[in-house]
């Protein structure tokens, strides 16, 4: 899409300010700006950069005043990052496979498939399979016999299905993340060999979920493994068997979700965070990258930080302390030679 800047604060419901006719073919961040493209500053801190980038447009709140001449023309918004947002699928080549069904396709029969379907080359469905409309599959998808596939839902190439998942309306799972593979299950025998644990269970995303790439996601033992309605799993996250998500909750990258444990709603999990198995996080709590949690003893709204995880204004005054140790060490020593001074006066 090219378009000038008078039609982008047009379609932005925007004012702006500058050359009008000054075209428009993308987005772009506003330290790293060229010709032709439009950025955004909403976060005050950036602000220098809108003086030096060398972007076309910067799209600002309406109430922003600049303190020095700008390059770019302004184009002043009531929401910046939704303005940015709403450009950004504009611009955006969302790179969709070709509508239909590809003969490069490998289907199983007693496949059921719905009306504006889309399967890429190389996938495979398997029978029993079921996909409701508007669903789009990426080429080189597997998705196993029984799997119910809800409508709008968007997989990405190398994305594989095991047997049996259910997945809700609106879903996104993005390229070669598993779902459904068998849980970290085994037993001792008596000569200390492991044995496999079977899993017959499941795996159930419900609606408008989005799983990132590289994330895996084991079905339960012997029920199901179930992320809830509008969460975001990032890439590289491990979800393990029998965990409960609740809904609209985010877990960031490199994060692992040790066992029949479950989380409440609008949790917020930050990057290779730990979570120990057969514990409940509840609801809304946050916890801080890297944090290991070993316990569900927090309470709704508790903010969590450190290894092992404590309420996270708790550490930050230890880890205050823990820094000074080594002055007051010195302290103590100091003292110890006059309280002995003293002694032997």
């Amino acid at each position: 899409m090219i378009i000038n800047v008078a039609q982008l604060s047009e379609l932005l419901q925007g004012e702006y300010t500058g050359d009008g006719e000054t075209e428009i073919h993308g987005p772009s961040q506003i330290d790293k700006g060229i010709p032709g493209t439009v950025t955004f500053l909403a976060n005050p801190k950036y602000e220098d950069f809108a003086y030096t980038t060398e972007a076309s447009a910067l799209i600002v709140q309406k109430d922003f005043s600049p303190k020095s001449p700008l390059k770019a023309a302004l184009i002043k918004v009531n929401d910046v990052y939704g303005a940015m947002m709403f450009l950004v699928e504009k611009f955006g080549d969302n790179g969709l496979p070709e509508t239909g069904i590809s003969d490069m396709a490998q289907l199983a029969d007693g496949f059921v498939r719905s009306e504006s379907i889309s399967i890429g080359a190389y996938s495979v469905i398997e029978k029993g399979v079921t996909i409701g409309k508007g669903t789009v599959i990426y080429p080189q998808v597997y998705i196993g016999h029984g799997a119910q596939i809800g409508e709008g839902v968007m997989i990405y190439p190398g994305v594989r299905i095991y047997p049996g998942t259910i997945i809700g309306d609106g879903c996104i799972i993005h390229s070669n993340a598993v779902i459904g593979c068998d849980g970290f299950g085994y037993r001792p025998d008596e000569k200390g060999h492991y044995v496999k644990i079977k899993h017959a269970g499941k795996v159930i995303l419900e609606k408008n979920v989005e799983i990132g790439a590289n994330a895996v996601i084991d079905r339960g033992t012997l029920t199901f493994t179930k992320i809830g309605e509008g969460s975001k799993i990032d890439n590289l996250v491990q979800i393990a068997h029998n965990v409960v998500v609740g809904k609209h909750t985010v877990i960031a990258a490199q994060a692992g979700v040790a066992g029949s444990s479950s989380i409440g709603d609008h949790a917020r999990i930050g990057g290779q965070v730990g979570i120990a198995g057969h514990i409940h996080i509840a609801d809304r709590i946050e916890i801080q990258a890297q944090s290991g949690v070993h316990t569900g003893k927090y309470s709704e709204g508790s903010r969590l930080f450190g290894y092992p995880a404590i309420n996270y204004n708790d550490y930050l005054k230890s880890y205050a302390v823990f820094r000074q140790l080594p002055d007051f060490k010195k302290k103590i020593e100091a003292l110890e030679k006059q309280i002995s001074a003293l002694k032997g006066e």
